[in-house]
């Protein structure tokens, strides 16, 4: 009797320790299945996250900037006008690689007809970057057919707008690069009994 219930509680025992193990094994394997399976929605948010914001191409921006006004000579009775200024073309790079652009033009224009121009040259604005490039401006009416020029003289405020096209690449991560072309439009008003800018406004 006593071997016959020693040699069940053994049995009891051995299959007891077994279920346990057997247990501990798939308690193993639930953890690393939740393991892996959080590595991996991890790895799909950084991925999405990633391709929102790092990958995600923006258009640049091409603005003038601050207007320092050297010369500024008006005659109402001719009419005519003159000004040379100096100020920065500044373009401004939001995305996480380089802005590699090609040269370009400024253009300068009384009610749509160009008095000036100045040379963009070809450069790079850096990754999250503003590209500043110092230029000297000369504007004269002499190309100008008989038009307001006069009246606008006599007004005290001579109003003139700047556009300009960009066009080049946005490279990310080295291996992507995005064409991406930005249009400068800006209006310049001159206080022509300060000589100096009254307003300036780019879109």
């Amino acid at each position: 009797m006593f071997a016959s219930a020693n040699g069940y509680s053994r049995k009891d025992e051995e299959s007891a320790t077994l279920q346990s193990e057997d247990e501990l094994k798939r308690q193993k394997r639930i953890k690393l299945a939740m393991y892996i399976g959080g590595f991996i929605m991890f790895q799909i948010i950084v991925m999405t996250v990633f391709g929102l914001t790092v990958m995600k191409v923006k258009t640049p921006k091409v603005r003038l900037g601050a207007i320092n006004v050297q010369s500024l000579n008006s005659v109402p009775a001719t009419p005519s006008f003159d000004t040379t200024f100096t100020t920065q073309i500044r373009v401004k790079n939001t995305n996480w690689g380089p802005y590699k652009f090609d040269a370009s033009t400024a253009m300068f224009m009384y009610q749509g007809l160009a008095v000036g121009q100045v040379s963009i040259p070809k450069s790079k604005a850096g990754m999250r970057s503003t590209k500043k490039i110092d230029v000297t401006v000369s504007l004269n009416s002499n190309v100008l057919p008989s038009s307001n020029l006069g009246s606008d003289l006599n007004g005290g405020i001579l109003t003139l707008s700047s556009q300009a096209k960009l066009t080049g690449k946005v490279e990310l991560m080295f291996i992507m690069k995005k064409k991406k072309s930005t249009n400068m439009d800006c209006t310049i008003a001159f206080d022509l009994s300060s000589k100096a800018v009254q307003t300036l406004q780019c879109k």
